[in-house]
């Protein structure tokens, strides 16, 4: 397998992101491309060891920068790590593509340039798993789109099931859609008017409306919401584990008995920080695009890169792309018209 890294990528690019590669391909035995400029890109490299691991470089010789914007540098800027990365996925030269660099540009290029959408996706959603009483929870979308209507989220849902059943490990996976409250009533007109829908569509495990408390219950496998609610939801609970976290840190450093206290219970507190830590879950699977994508986040460090490499490695290994492709197929005997197919006999079904 063989998977490209944006090298240029991400707040503390290039060191942290070739350590956190060469820390994959130890780990995982992955071939990885580092994509970027390669005199840099090098000069990183050497600083590691790394003799007989599967690391290359592809040279690149631009790098969008935070504060451009996505349309504009998928048009001028087709030598930049991420359309390089992308165009390599696109002519099959790797596996999947990972990036901890503009996430709406890399967005952009995977939808408007290559490798494209899916044929019969509307729009792609962008997928990360939450951590839960229960284990994980997949929440789509977390920030693609804005502005949606009940079809894109639809998709999302059956997206969301493939990827919960595929790479998760979830049999028929739970479905729940993000309201302001659990009865069939609540919710604002995209709410009610995609619950209706969901109701509605074969094939898909949908429980009902969840409100936030019912997300870290982990009652449901994947959570469905437009991606301005959905990234708003992520960021407002990775502010708050950051809060929750640095006031126990103080209270337990507060006086000479919290702190004899604090040693002895240091391996279950450093089991809870793992267990919250988001670097530990890696990067977000694009949903719906011709290819494995990964955004991750771009405060990432070696270790989140690490993850998020391994979960580019899921999903190639789990065929996600292939399933959520046959979710879509024409309808016999008339041209360019989609059907999705049921799927617990289909695009579910185990391999």
């Amino acid at each position: 397998m063989k998977i490209a890294l944006d090298a240029m990528g991400g707040d503390y690019a290039p060191g942290e992101v070739v350590a956190g590669a060469v820390q994959a391909a130890r780990e995982y035995g992955v071939e990885i491309v580092l994509v970027g400029r390669e005199d840099v890109v090098k000069a990183e490299l050497l600083k590691h060891n790394p003799a007989g691991l599967k690391l290359t470089i592809k040279n690149a010789t631009e790098v969008v920068e935070m504060d451009e914007k996505p349309a504009h540098t998928v048009k001028t800027k087709k030598d930049s790590s991420v359309m390089v990365g992308l165009k390599m996925l696109t002519n099959g030269e790797v596996d999947a593509f990972v990036s901890a660099g503009h996430s709406g540009a890399t967005m952009a290029g995977a939808t408007l340039g290559s490798p494209g959408r899916v044929r019969g996706v509307d729009r792609p959603g962008l997928a990360t798993v939450f951590p839960t009483k229960k284990g994980l929870t997949l929440v789509v979308d977390v920030g693609a789109n804005t502005e949606v209507r009940p079809e894109y989220l639809i998709q999302f849902a059956q997206m969301g099931a493939v990827y919960a059943e595929k790479v998760m490990g979830r049999p028929n996976p739970k479905v729940g859609l993000l309201s302001n409250g659990e009865e069939d009533s609540k919710g604002n007109e995209l709410v009610l008017a995609t619950h209706k829908l969901l109701r509605q569509t074969p094939g898909l495990n949908f429980v009902g409306n969840v409100e936030g408390k019912d997300v870290t219950d982990g009652t449901v496998d994947v959570v469905v919401t437009d991606g301005f609610t959905g990234n708003v939801f992520l960021k407002t609970a990775e502010g708050t584990v950051s809060v929750l976290l640095r006031l126990l840190k103080q209270e337990l450093t507060a006086n000479i008995f919290y702190k004899v206290l604090a040693f002895i219970l240091k391996p279950a507190f450093n089991n809870v920080r793992k267990a919250l830590d988001y670097e530990e879950f890696g990067g977000a699977p694009l949903l719906g695009v011709n290819g494995v994508v990964i955004i991750t986040h771009g405060k990432m460090k070696a270790k989140g890169i690490k993850n998020s490499i391994r979960v580019a490695k899921e999903a190639v290994d789990s065929k996600m792309v292939e399933a959520i492709r046959s979710l879509f197929q024409p309808v016999p005997g008339k041209k360019d018209e989609q059907v999705v197919r049921e799927q617990p006999e289909t695009a579910l079904s185990a391999e």
